[in-house]
């Protein structure tokens, strides 16, 4: 498989994750899940807190994660009382926070769900974060879509305005605010530092969230399907789920030492500028590999979408600069887009063969882990 240049890629430190009380928000989901696989890989007593997985087909059943967890706590996050209750039990060193209502299509759906899931569950854990002492370090995950989005064509950096369009975007830029707020009102002298993390377009093996470009062609490629794009000409970072998860990991443990404090502040984690790509394109790569016979069909006008009550806006151009967190920590995307188009692939492949896909994400974390 091909990769990326692979000289002078930092190392996480395994001794400092052996045993580690983790704690995952959202867990059930596709990249709290993954996230768990990492940290289970890296020896650490990992603990979740989310709703129970959608669908009938996820990543959490798909690879039997239950059996990794040392806690399984099955709760809502805008529960302050309840997930007070989970930290006293679990108390976590360190948290990641991915518990979200996560789609821009059901944020026109469901709106006020939206703002109370991204924007009090942060809150939430912001508040038990100044509670208790024994929370050192925190990694709130928000998203690429916090930046308000102009027509040119432009790569987003830290210090680029945040917006929102939609109500998903918006919340997320909630977020990000609300976290700066509480950082400055009670953590200027605490022992715990956070930081928050956008990511970019993330795909990979046990994606069945609905609406995700990914997931609907491998879906449809399989079958012989057509397949109907909305907004082909969308430019996206795509990048597979494991280069973020690296950082947040790396991140976490900058967090935990004796200068954590110069890191709580929000860091880009996106791909190498040219995997910023559009939708059609992404679309042909993976039609290519899997020699799928299906047809592309465009429809810009899909009446799911734009009706008289709703206008669902989506950007043209999401990119991001990941120059800072290239500078200061030294991360850089390990895979090509090739390797993760393959490695997505092959997990799906096997899923549908019936394989065993728990014993194939460790290794493909591990071949990851080795590069």
């Amino acid at each position: 498989m091909e990769t990326n240049n692979k000289k002078n890629y930092f190392k996480l430190n395994n001794k400092f994750w052996k045993n580690k009380k983790v704690l995952v928000t959202g867990h059930t989901g596709f990249k709290g899940g993954w996230l768990c696989m990492f940290l289970n890989n890296l020896g650490c007593k990992i603990s979740g807190y989310a709703l129970n997985p959608a669908g009938k087909k996820n990543f959490f059943e798909a690879t039997n994660l239950k059996k990794i967890l040392t806690n399984d706590f099955r709760k809502n996050i805008n529960n302050l009382g309840e997930l007070d209750k989970a930290i006293k039990k679990i108390k976590p060193e360190i948290i990641f926070h991915l518990a979200a209502q996560s789609s821009v299509i059901e944020s026109f759906k469901n709106s006020h769900n939206t703002i109370t899931s991204n924007i009090v569950g942060t809150a939430n854990i912001m508040e038990v974060s100044k509670k208790y002492s024994f929370i050192k370090s925190v990694v709130i995950i928000t998203t690429d879509k916090v930046y308000q989005n102009y027509k040119e064509k432009k790569y987003f950096d830290e210090n680029s305005q945040l917006g929102g369009d939609d109500i998903y975007s918006g919340s997320k830029a909630c977020c990000e605010l609300l976290v700066h707020s509480y950082r400055k009102s009670f953590f200027q002298n605490s022992k715990c530092n956070i930081a928050t993390v956008r990511a970019g377009n993330c795909f990979g093996g046990g994606d069945w969230t609905p609406d995700r470009i990914v997931k609907d062609i491998l879906e449809n490629f399989y079958k012989n399907k057509n397949l109907v794009l909305r907004n082909p000409n969308a430019t996206r970072p795509w990048q597979h789920v494991l280069e973020p998860l690296m950082g947040y990991l790396k991140l976490a443990e900058k967090l935990h030492s004796k200068d954590g404090n110069q890191f709580c502040e929000p860091w880009n984690f996106g791909p190498s500028l040219k995997q910023n790509m559009k939708v059609k394109n992404l679309v042909e790569i993976f039609q290519n590999k899997m020699k799928s016979k299906s047809k592309i069909i465009i429809n810009k006008n899909d009446k799911r979408f734009h009706n008289k009550k709703i206008n669902i806006f989506e950007s043209k151009n999401l990119n991001i600069n990941s120059k800072k967190i290239s500078k200061r920590l030294n991360w850089k995307p390990k895979l090509s887009l090739d390797n993760s188009i393959d490695l997505t692939v092959i997990w799906y492949k096997s899923f549908r063969a019936k394989k065993n896909v728990f014993d194939l994400t460790n290794k493909q974390i591990k071949y990851y882990l080795d590069l």
